[in-house]
């Protein structure tokens, strides 16, 4: 989108476009069409944003070279990169002090095995936790997990310093990118969004969502229910006819 500054307004092409259904009404398909323009108005809003993210100046280098426990040893920061240049870190949040780990975390997780093969042709993605690594093997293998890249963040250093870790020691889910150029690792974006700035009724969620599951549930006529989460199983609910 960079330099593209002559597009068409988006109601303009809201109206040029031509599915229709069977047997919409015209009072549907005129506010199906003032929504299209929305959504057109807010695609092009997505593009800007992502612009404006990569037009960053460089972020602050990172403080020292952490290290992790991975499936095969101890690892430093500047070897997950592998052969990318860019580093895109996700903090699950399952601590040593959780008998389980975060629904959330792991049903977003649960997504990002299935894309993980095909985003390690653009970058490298690591998933790090404060469990001790066999800990965090043992959950993938049951979770039936098998592509993403798992390591334990040793002593904490890593989740305390790129706010993994809650004043009180508590998880915090953290995304985050880092970028090698020059000989220097950098902070090149993470995620900010916490409790101060969330709107009313809801979630200090991200945008754009990083969880397809929101994306298919914001498109039904229930939408959010601001008191639902997802869950580790569903055994017991479909046991009982749900």
């Amino acid at each position: 989108m960079e330099g593209r500054t002559n597009l068409e307004p988006a109601p303009v092409l809201a109206q040029r476009g031509a599915m229709r259904f069977p047997n919409e009404s015209a009072e549907y398909r005129a506010a199906r069409t003032a929504l299209l323009a929305e959504e057109i108005e807010l695609r092009r809003h997505i593009e800007r944003v992502a612009a404006q993210r990569r037009a960053l100046p460089p972020g602050g280098v990172v403080p020292e070279d952490y290290a992790f426990d991975g499936a095969e040893g101890r690892v430093q920061l500047s070897e997950l990169f592998g052969a990318h240049d860019t580093l895109v870190t996700y903090t699950w949040m399952f601590g040593p002090q959780r008998t389980r780990p975060c629904p959330m975390c792991t049903t977003l997780l649960d997504a990002w095995d299935g894309q993980a093969r095909a985003l390690g042709e653009r970058l490298s993605l690591a998933i790090i936790a404060r469990s001790p690594i066999q800990r965090l093997l043992a959950y993938r293998k049951a979770r039936g997990w098998r592509s993403l890249r798992l390591y334990s963040d040793v002593g904490g250093a890593f989740s305390r310093d790129y706010h993994g870790i809650a004043d009180d020691g508590s998880d915090i889910p953290a995304f985050t990118v880092f970028s090698r150029r020059d000989g220097a690792i950098r902070l090149f974006w993470a995620g900010e969004m916490d409790g101060a700035t969330a709107d009313p009724g809801q979630d200090p969620r991200g945008a754009p969502d990083l969880m397809p599951l929101w994306t298919v549930i914001d498109s039904t006529p229930e939408g959010r229910d601001p008191d639902w989460y997802p869950k580790l199983d569903y055994h017991e609910a479909r046991s009982a006819g749900a």
